[in-house]
């Protein structure tokens, strides 16, 4: 039939979309080392996107870029599908509807004959001096007996001589190993080599290759000791998993800690993309901390005078009347433009930051224990509360290093706040409940309270009341024993109050537990449990799964922007004496202290099913929805979640399933057995001999695999990320410090508690200057891209795969996840539900699948990409 499709000579018509460097290059911005420097680059660059960028677009006709189609039918004498001649750029297309910003199209004509077949990849060389352009896709118009053929680049190319290996892309068609057309079996492994690279020499940043290292570029040894951190991963006593390798230098001092520099090498289409408004986030969160938050520090340290919070009105001042600033340091911030929502429009030269949502209707509700146990399953870190499994609670920590670290509350401690129930009937009745901060903290406490901080390990009970809320019946404050750790704890529990200092006293206890829960919120459940541990994954898949691959193509939306917020958070949040060790309780241990508890992570109970059953929150039963039972039946977060999550897992059912007729296709699956191998082995290696571990073996365990990873990467982190400042913006709901101890009876602190609580309060919990900082940085970490991808959402609209089936189905998931979202609204209307509101009268809205752009409390993006 093909001898009649072309004839001799024929061309084939197409499109090439592309777009011209990114104004906005934060590593070139970020590289400067000047505040002036810096804010001013900025300035200019925002100004100049809407002008000439680095190449007019008619600077890619002539002979500029070169496109060679091959076939994905036909091959030569090697086997390997048959490449045309070289065809290039013709004329600039100005009529296309579908264009995106920034974008422009050409039109292009190649010569294909009856030979060639039909093409299925092509190659392309950019011979510009200027640089980089980004390759947005190539579609071929009226292919005989095909029709249109599309190409999905989003890709950027540099030019030819940089690359040692030339740039193939290949059509939007989708092939299992063995069933990719052996025209291009050679080309499709060739492209998995250049991408895995030779693990050798430092990485540049035209490189496109995915590789893996250890943690070691925490520290900065080579500036003063007291940077230097312990390496993370490749140890069983501080496993991590996996970062991407750049291939720096080591330092002088330890041979084993890689270098710093101000840019970090990322596989290039890591990179945040074009002219979008996340670049200018991301750019924002690392001129803000570089720059921009030490001046505000010497503001309040050298000019103000005035180092503390005096009165809780002082706090709310900084939505209300803001800080005034100095002119000079004014008009270097105020011009960018999220920061410049930052200040007054009345005249006034001040810093005011938006009002938190858990204030907006309440000044003091925040104070109450129902607000307190509410936000523990429906704040920002709702997923660590358990059922209590023994009384007294036990401890998982070594006897013969810390000693006995059971739990000190006892049934007299709780009976007399659970309205005549026993203790006995509420615990077989599943109504007992602990936050326990207790085991990852203890073992550090020591070294933490050497510091100018004060710290305890915690442990709140909480009992679940007849009107669906939770009710704090006690907390427990341990710190080491003064003879040495293997004498146990020197514990003491803490009653509710409401009057009196006793009621003091009891906010103060709240405080300590609050401090503990927003430090493993932020290393633990935030960073680790979702940026760290979905690294390796990104690694794994491009090196293992061709761009071809179903797999491929169902996780690519999910990575979007990962590599490159975890680099930045390498280079100015984790780091060393960066934003975290600076304003958290954890200090200078903290990203140790997340290695100790990456130990026990299991990746088969990251899914949320297995999570509530793990934590005895929910119990499994055949006649409940999604067949789990919630013993906290109003739990926002689990509820909620529990809808999202069967979405996700029907959606990747269906589409695992169309293209996976068996579980034997899974095992013959070459590409993803190899990309399973090494992201167990070398990504979490660490925990490689772990028996839970999928086998990969049949299409149950892919699903679910793919299922908990798209979880983690999308709503966990919306949950745990999002609501950031509209929860912890109000640092007296969620401090990040603790810096003394509990005042005792009889000393002048505890005098001081009873004449003037809230002065006391504001000495205990987190300084302003790292309330600044912290309010700073998460309000950019909570805010929304304008051009942010949601669950359901693909950059690539309707041209991610040419078939048609998987793409119906994607359809009926982004149609299920609307129906989703007006459920959960109908939820937050239900008076009833006591604990989606709240005594703050804020709805519990962090997964709702769809946002508007900026602070907003809601919506799920694809991916950690801020």
């Amino acid at each position: 039939m093909a001898s009649f499709l072309f004839g001799k000579g024929s061309k084939l018509k197409g499109t090439v979309v592309l777009m011209q460097k990114n104004v906005l290059d934060i590593n070139e911005l970020t590289a400067a080392q000047s505040p002036s420097g810096i804010i001013g680059g900025a300035i200019g660059a925002i100004g100049g996107i809407t002008g000439s960028i680095i190449d007019t677009a008619t600077s890619f006709l002539g002979r500029s870029v070169a496109l060679k189609l091959i076939s994905g039918t036909s091959a030569d004498a090697s086997g390997k599908g048959k490449v045309s001649k070289e065809a290039f750029l013709e004329g600039l297309l100005t009529s296309i509807p579908t264009l995106g910003d920034k974008q422009s199209a050409f039109s292009i004509h190649f010569e294909w004959d009856s030979n060639m077949g039909i093409p299925g990849a092509f190659y392309i060389e950019n011979f510009m001096q200027g640089g980089e352009f980004f390759l947005v896709s190539l579609t071929l118009d009226d292919v005989p007996n095909v029709g249109s053929i599309k190409f999905a680049c989003n890709s950027w190319v540099y030019n030819s001589k940089k690359y040692k290996t030339d740039r193939i892309f290949f059509a939007n068609k989708t092939y299992l190993p063995s069933d990719t057309p052996a025209p291009l079996a050679y080309y499709r492994q060739e492209e998995l080599k250049t991408l895995r690279g030779d693990g050798t020499g430092e990485r540049k940043e035209w490189d496109r290759i995915y590789d893996y290292d250890v943690y070691n570029d925490l520290g900065a040894p080579d500036k003063k000791a007291t940077l230097a951190r312990p390496v993370l991963g490749g140890s069983s006593t501080l496993p991590y998993p996996r970062r991407g390798r750049t291939g720096r230098k080591p330092t002088n001092k330890d041979p084993k800690s890689e270098s710093r520099s101000d840019t970090v090498y990322l596989p290039r289409d890591e990179s945040f993309g074009h002219v979008k408004s996340s670049d200018f986030l991301i750019y924002i969160l690392k001129s803000a901390s570089q720059n921009i938050i030490p001046q505000l520090r010497s503001v309040v340290t050298l000019q103000l005078n005035n180092p503390e919070f005096n009165t809780f009105e002082d706090v709310r001042s900084l939505y209300d009347g803001g800080i005034k600033l100095p002119t000079d340091i004014l008009s270097q911030i105020s011009p960018i433009p999220l920061f410049k929502e930052l200040f007054r429009s009345d005249g006034e030269s001040a810093l005011k930051f938006p009002t938190p949502k858990v204030v907006q209707v309440d000044h003091s509700a925040w104070m109450t224990d129902e607000e307190f146990a509410r936000e523990m399953i429906a704040g920002v870190n709702p997923h660590i509360i358990k059922k209590i499994h023994t009384f007294p609670i036990k401890s998982n920590l070594d006897s013969q290093l810390y000693g006995d670290n059971t739990s000190t509350i006892t049934k007299e401690h709780l009976e007399p706040n659970m309205g005549g129930v026993s203790v006995q009937v509420a615990y077989e009745a599943n109504r007992l409940f602990v936050l326990d901060h207790h085991d990852p903290l203890f073992p550090y406490l020591r070294k933490i309270n050497a510091t100018d901080t004060k710290a305890y390990a915690t442990r709140t009970v909480l009992f679940l009341q007849d009107n669906g809320t939770l009710k704090p019946l006690a907390i427990e404050l341990s710190t080491p024993h003064p003879q040495g750790d293997s004498f146990g704890p020197v514990s003491k529990v803490y009653l509710p109050a409401g009057e009196g200092v006793e009621a003091s006293i009891w906010l103060l206890a709240k405080a300590f537990v609050v401090v503990n829960d927003s430090c493993y919120h932020q290393l633990v459940s935030h960073w680790l449990n979702t940026h760290a541990v979905v690294e390796p994954f990104i690694i794994a898949t491009n090196r293992h799964l061709s761009v071809v691959h179903p797999i491929h193509k169902l996780l690519l939306p999910h990575y979007r922007d990962t590599m490159n917020i975890n680099a930045l958070a390498r280079n100015v949040l984790v780091n060393a004496e960066g934003i975290i060790e600076s304003t958290f309780l954890w200090g200078n241990y903290a990203m140790e202290m997340s290695a100790v508890v990456y130990k026990d992570w299991v990746f088969t109970d990251q899914g949320l099913p297995n999570d509530l059953i793990k934590r005895g929150v929910a119990v499994k039963d055949p006649s409940a929805p999604y067949g789990l039972r919630l013993l906290i039946e109003d739990y926002p977060y689990a509820s909620d979640g529990l809808e999202i999550w069967a979405a996700i897992k029907s959606w990747v059912e269906e589409y695992v399933n169309f293209y996976y007729k068996s579980d034997g296709a899974i095992a013959q699956d070459a590409e993803l057995q190899a990309f399973w191998k090494e992201l167990v082995e070398v990504g979490h290696g660490d925990l490689k001999n772990a028996t839970w571990w999928f086998k990969m073996k049949t299409r149950a365990e892919l699903i679910e695999a793919c299922t908990i990873l798209i979880w983690i990467a999308s709503a966990l982190h919306a949950a745990v990320n999002f609501g950031q400042y509209p929860y912890g913006g109000y640092i007296l709901n969620r401090p990040t410090k603790s810096r003394r101890f509990m005042p005792e009876v009889g000393t002048s602190e505890y005098n001081d508690l009873a004449k003037n609580y809230e002065k006391a309060y504001l000495r205990t919990i987190t300084p302003k200057n790292d309330t600044l900082t912290d309010l700073t940085i998460i309000e950019v970490l909570s805010r929304h891209a304008s051009d942010e991808q949601y669950l359901g959402e693909r950059i690539e609209g309707d041209d991610w795969t040419f078939d048609s089936q998987p793409k119906e189905a994607f359809k009926r998931f982004g149609r299920k996840l609307a129906e989703i979202e007006q459920k959960l609204t109908q939820r937050n209307n239900d008076e009833s539900l006591r604990n989606r509101y709240g005594p703050v009268k804020m709805p519990y809205t962090l997964l709702y699948p769809s946002s508007e752009e900026g602070l907003t409390c809601r919506g799920i993006p694809n991916s950690i990409s801020i």
